[in-house]
């Protein structure tokens, strides 16, 4: 009988070949010139192969190793999601602002290879085959039609719109040819296929609005029922929402109340929004374009990592160094991390998506830097890749829930923070502002899909229903963020309901664990041995996290 390591490890091959824009993302190769099969075949196929490699791994539930154990408990567990997912018609409505198919068919060429006539080949290939998968996805989304299963037309307009960009004269994919040049690349080839993909994504934007559209419905709220379901796939845990979201004020309070006391500290005399004014504005407090601000970030992740190196964390070799890209135009705009290839010839990265936005201030950047980097997503995910002996191969490159993930970020954020890292009044003022901001995506994620009425002591709106309008003025004039991202990130929020709160949330969790194993060990507690053993569990659900570490 195959052990739990060795079905994983077969899996992974099957999975790949069944979505290959996953195994890209991944850094699974030999699969980069091909396409998802988006359509409900393809769906079919993969759930027969999730539930086929559910019946090997049931056997091992009660594995006398517990290792493999662990690995049949937590590849379970994911299946099971994924399955139910299915079961429940995500895929008839898969569309949304931030994360759905289209959002993946995009970002995919972001993370190909591009050096070479071979790397070139796979963009060309990939890219002619787009109308495939186009056709696939359009045909489930039909489905979804013809059963009254649709997404609401927030999500529908959104999507169109970024589906328009990527076919428009300042499309990032009419530079490709010069690339593919410069490269070695056959460039008529490159400019013939980017053709193609752009005529497929034009004809699929024109469908969106003229037959997905008129039927699209109008609420954006998905109710308690589908919510909690929501939120448990990306926190693995089951939560109450009103206990919740009650937390979620008293972060909000806490937050405002420190901010205005650091806020202080950088002009004496002036509230905590004209500090936030001269912060953003003044030129020697920000990068003048995205290269100096992509080496300003550079330069906070290789300090960090020099100087935590040994005493705080184990930093193998191949997590020095972190690349940081500014992303193409045309997408939700924000920060994210792209875990490494298997190989890691292609290392972990940090994103940014300023928009329109030119000059950068860096008052913020530190605790994203941070979040998204080193110690966070970039270490996280890093040690998980290289811990081998302790989690199987489908498991460090596709399980990953962000309860255990974006907390972690988080935590790292406070980590810093402990440790002395916000050297400066305005850098610590903007991790305060980062903790803000995620603790009022959780009343608002919450309020707006539950439609809660605002309580009494909040800042905004008293007594009122949530919705859009009042959820974008929280995100601007509560949680800092400017007009446009908190339009992207109300948007995002309301089409991926369960995935904010989960930094948050993630983050409570993590702390409360962290408590009750110093409460346990008392003196013999070891910080750094803590971080390693959470590290090396992966980013798996969080009821399985606490389990493991307590």
């Amino acid at each position: 009988m195959p052990t739990p390591f060795e079905i994983a490890d077969s899996f992974t091959e099957t999975w790949s070949d069944l979505s290959p824009i996953s195994a890209t993302f991944a850094g699974v190769a030999g699969r980069d010139h091909l396409m998802d099969d988006l359509s409900p075949d393809g769906h079919a196929a993969r759930i027969d192969e999730l539930k086929a490699t559910r019946v090997l791994l049931s056997e091992h539930l009660k594995n006398p190793d517990p290792v493999q154990g662990n690995s049949a408990k937590i590849l379970i567990a994911w299946i099971d999601e994924r399955i139910q997912s299915h079961d429940d018609g995500k895929w008839k409505r898969d569309l949304n602002h931030a994360a759905s198919p289209f959002q993946r068919l995009k970002m995919v060429f972001d993370l190909m290879p591009t050096e070479g006539a071979g790397a070139w080949d796979d963009i060309s290939a990939r890219l002619q085959g787009l109308d495939n998968a186009l056709r696939g996805y359009q045909a489930c989304l039909q489905v979804g039609i013809d059963e009254g299963s649709v997404a609401a037309q927030r999500q529908v307009l959104s999507l169109i719109d970024q589906v328009r960009a990527v076919t428009a004269d300042d499309s990032p994919f009419l530079g490709y040819p010069a690339k593919a040049a410069a490269s070695g690349g056959d460039a008529d080839g490159v400019s013939a296929a980017v053709d193609a993909a752009r005529s497929s994504w034009s004809t699929f934007a024109d469908w969106l609005e003229n037959e997905y559209l008129p039927g699209a419905t109008v609420s954006d709220a998905v109710g308690e029922e589908r919510y909690i379901l929501g939120a448990d796939e990306f926190l693995g845990m089951e939560i109450d929402p009103h206990e919740t979201y009650a937390w979620g004020w008293d972060e909000v309070h806490r937050l405002r109340s420190e901010m205005e006391k650091t806020a202080a500290l950088i002009e004496p005399d002036r509230p905590v929004s004209e500090v936030i004014q001269l912060l953003d504005t003044d030129p020697a407090r920000s990068a003048p374009d995205h290269e100096a601000f992509a080496l300003f970030v550079k330069q906070i992740q290789m300090t960090a990592v020099d100087q935590l190196s040994g005493e705080h964390f184990d930093v193998p070799d191949q997590l020095r160094e972190v690349d940081v890209n500014i992303a193409p135009p045309g997408g939700a705009l924000g920060a994210w991390y792209n875990a490494p290839s298997e190989d890691f010839s292609r290392p972990g990265s940090i994103w940014y998506a300023p928009g329109e936005r030119v000059r950068l201030p860096y008052w913020q950047e530190v605790a994203t830097a941070y979040h998204e980097g080193f110690p966070g997503h970039h270490l996280q995910v890093g040690i998980a890749m290289l811990s081998k002996e302790q989690i199987s191969r489908f498991h460090r490159l596709f399980v990953w829930y962000s309860g255990a993930g974006e907390g972690w970020a988080l935590y790292a954020e406070r980590l810093m923070d402990e440790l002395g890292y916000f050297e400066k009044p305005e850098y610590r003022l903007g991790l305060l502002a980062s903790q803000l901001f995620r603790s009022t995506r959780v009343v608002v994620d919450i309020g707006t899909q539950l439609e809660l009425t605002i309580p009494n002591h909040a800042p905004l709106y008293v007594g009122e229903t949530w919705n859009y309008d009042i959820a974008v003025d929280y995100m601007d004039e509560i949680a800092l963020q400017a007009r446009d991202v908190a339009e992207s990130e109300v948007k995002r929020y309301l089409g991926w309901w369960g995935q904010a709160i989960s930094y948050k949330v993630g983050e409570r969790e993590i702390l409360d664990i962290r408590d009750k194993v110093m409460a346990r060990d008392g003196s013999a507690f070891d910080r750094k041995d803590f971080h390693r053993r959470m590290l090396e569990a992966g980013a798996i659900r969080l009821d399985h996290l606490r389990e493991a570490l307590l």
